[in-house]
């Protein structure tokens, strides 16, 4: 710029007129003081120092910018487009003219903030922005407004959405519809184009949201408002008031800048089932002042204490045992509420309606405005409390229980209830029994009542035991029979049989259902079958009875011992009729003795008929034996003749303990015997039973010969 200037001056200079002076003449230059790099150079006629101090000088005329800052700035020029701004840079700003749309009479001269965007843009043009510094110097503004809880002005611009949008620095905040006032707001359109005071109370930065409320000053006005009243209030003061809002538990009463609570059981004396039947909205009352809280703000008021107190004017003679009238005006679970006068209330309880035990509702007795007769059982005037009664109207039906209800005595009874240990039966109105689980029955084991009977059914009892000082009957079902374990004991004894049907069952055993409904117990490893199976439920089978007691009316029964006991009488049947066959076979060997004391080798076809005889008993060894000592006969014939000549009595005392040998013993040796022999013996077996004793038809050598 100022090699700019210079050469400008010089031109300046070129153009002036020009005037004759004195030439001067202008020394030769030597060749070696000739200053070469200056040529073709425009000279410089200031010195460096003083050149130096100048550009300084120039320098400070300068403001120091520097980008994205908010600076003042001066208006020098208006065009169609743009507004060119001095900020004290070495170059004028620009501004678009549209950013100062708000302010249509924008002059020259004019002061502005402006935002500086960028110091040059590619053409070297410093840019700025007017709108972009109203927006940041605002959110400054509402920031510190928040921050310093100001009271600050705002424009209402239009309606939207559940509140106002309201210019506020130019920024455009939101007004909710519940923050505009403290009294609920039906037309948002009256506010629209007013400005009005606001305060701050949220500021969202990320979305660069903004919300304000009318409504914190009227509540800090009304705030020291109330805090003036209350503390001019005392209890007992009365004070005229405005229905401002009726609820179902009471009405608010506007008392001039200060609300107050007027609950619904302090409107009336008598009982209101909402406070519309004596209030109405707007409608001027006094009230007085029964409590306040000067922290909470909270005022209590009533209305019924400005008129007497209705107990004052009850009968001084009434006492407790009168009969008295009234009329129903509530039901509750627990009972109703009779009014004697206005305002003069007593409770019948649900127990005092009935003698009977059993509590019912209040409406199975009485309806809401039924005119009723009940007597007083309690009264508190200082507390204003009454109780009445019904029941008491009607006899007490157990002020001669022993002799209507004597020991022994039978009745019929409705079951009402039922209990884990028995059943309440009632006899008649107010006379209720029990009956316990054990006197139901005496042969059916009764788990649960539910299983022997039903509620409403009708049942038999005998009176057992009678406690009139604390109303209570026991009573009996089966004292009404003679106890049958007594005829039990002669059908179901011991090693009886009988037949069952088997219930559930379980791990431990079943329970066995025997004629005349008895019921008895079998253990689990005694429902085995025979076939090694339990016995399965509703299966009808056969039982034995192994344990009765009286006493504890138990019965156990057995279906395994049958099996057990079939199985034993199976096994000594055919151990007798081995014994059997046994002596059958010893007289057959003795006949055959007896006939033939002289055996020879022809004895072979008899001893053949008695080998058959034996094996057809199952006793082959014996036989075998005998095969082998004929064997050796054969072998040695004189030898064994001259034996039996001379000591047949040896030989029948061997030929009877061989007979003798048991067949378990003695080992069969059929595969030894010879063929021939086997022929003989099978044609001989026939006929051994019949004629043991008889010759065969081909005898090689007889005792005799």
């Amino acid at each position: 710029m100022i090699d700019q200037e210079l050469e400008n001056q010089n031109l300046t200079q070129t153009e002036a007129p020009v005037t004759e002076t004195p030439v001067e003449t202008k020394k030769p230059v030597v060749a070696g003081d000739f200053d070469w790099d200056n040529v073709g150079k425009n000279s410089d006629n200031y010195p460096s120092d003083e050149r130096s101090r100048m550009e300084e000088l120039y320098n400070k005329t300068f403001n120091n910018v520097v980008e994205h800052e908010i600076l003042m700035g001066t208006v020098i020029g208006l065009t169609t487009k743009e507004v060119v701004v001095d900020i004290g840079y070495k170059s004028d700003g620009l501004v678009s003219l549209s950013e100062f749309r708000h302010n249509p009479d924008l002059k020259v001269g004019d002061k502005i903030e402006v935002y500086v965007e960028t110091q040059e843009d590619k053409n070297g043009q410093l840019i700025l922005s007017h709108k972009r510094a109203r927006a940041l110097k605002s959110w400054e503004r509402v920031n510190n407004s928040l921050e310093k809880d100001e009271v600050i002005q705002g424009f209402v611009k239009c309606r939207t959405k559940g509140g106002l949008i309201v210019d506020v620095f130019g920024i455009e905040a939101f007004l909710p519809g519940s923050q505009i006032d403290v009294k609920p707001i039906r037309d948002y359109d009256v506010f629209v184009g007013k400005t009005m005071e606001f305060k701050v109370v949220k500021i969202n930065n990320e979305f660069k949201n903004v919300v304000v409320s009318h409504k914190v000053l009227i509540e800090e006005e009304l705030e020291t408002q109330k805090a003036e009243i209350i503390s001019k209030l005392e209890k007992g003061q009365v004070l005229e008031g405005t229905v401002k809002n009726i609820t179902s538990y009471g009405v608010f009463m506007d008392l001039g800048g200060v609300d107050g609570l007027l609950h619904i059981t302090d409107i009336s004396w008598g009982r209101i089932s909402h406070p519309e039947e004596v209030l109405a909205l707007d409608q001027k009352i006094n009230v007085v002042i029964l409590d306040f809280d000067d922290e909470k703000k909270r005022i209590a008021l009533g209305l019924k204490q400005l008129t007497p107190q209705p107990w004052d004017a009850l009968d001084t003679n009434l006492k407790v045992g009168d009969k008295i009238k009234g009329r129903v005006v509530v039901l509750a679970d627990y009972g109703a509420f009779v009014e004697i006068i206005p305002g003069v209330e007593g409770l019948i309880h649900v127990s005092e309606m009935s003698w009977s035990q059993h509590l019912r509702s209040p409406q199975d007795f009485l309806k809401v405005n039924d005119e009723i007769e009940a007597v007083v059982l309690t009264l508190d005037r200082e507390e204003r409390k009454m109780s009445l009664g019904l029941k008491q109207l009607m006899p007490d039906p157990w002020g001669n229980i022993t002799e209507r209800y004597p020991v022994g005595s039978k009745h019929k009874s409705k079951v009402r209830n039922f209990t884990n240990f028995g059943v309440f039966v009632e006899l008649e109105e107010g006379v209720d029994g029990l009956v316990h689980i054990s006197d139901l029955s005496w042969s059916k084991k009764v788990k649960h009542p539910a299983e022997f009977t039903k509620i409403g059914d009708e049942l038999e009892v005998i009176v057992l035991e009678v406690d009139a000082e604390n109303r209570r009957l026991s009573l009996g079902h089966k004292q009404l029979e003679d106890n049958p374990w007594d005829t039990y004991e002669t059908v179901f004894n011991v090693d009886s049989v009988h037949e069952g049907t088997v219930g559930k069952v379980t791990d431990k055993g079943a329970i066995i259902s025997l004629p005349y409904g008895v019921e008895a117990f079998a253990p689990f490893r005694h429902l085995m079958k025979e076939n090694g199976s339990p016995a399965k439920t509703d299966e009808k089978l056969n039982f034995k009875v192994i344990e009765f007691s009286k006493d504890n009316k138990k019965i156990i029964v057995s279906h395994h011992r049958l099996v057990e006991d079939r199985l034993n009488t199976s096994r000594s049947a055919e151990a007798a009729e081995a014994a059997k066959e046994q002596d059958s076979t010893a007289k057959t060997v003795k006949k055959i003795k007896d006939s033939v004391e002289k055996a020879t080798l022809g004895d072979m076809d008899v001893l053949s008929s008695l080998k058959s005889s034996l094996e057809s008993s199952e006793k082959a060894s014996a036989i075998a034996k005998l095969n082998n000592e004929f064997k050796q006969k054969s072998d040695e014939p004189s030898q064994e003749e001259m034996q039996a000549e001379n000591n047949p009595v040896e030989n029948s005392a061997a030929e009877s303990n061989t007979a003798e040998v048991p067949a378990e013993e003695a080992p069969v040796k059929a595969k030894a015997k010879k063929p021939k022999a086997k022929k003989e013996e099978e044609t001989v077996s026939g006929d051994a039973e019949e004629q043991p004793a008889a010759k065969p038809k081909k005898a090689k050598k007889t005792t005799e010969e």
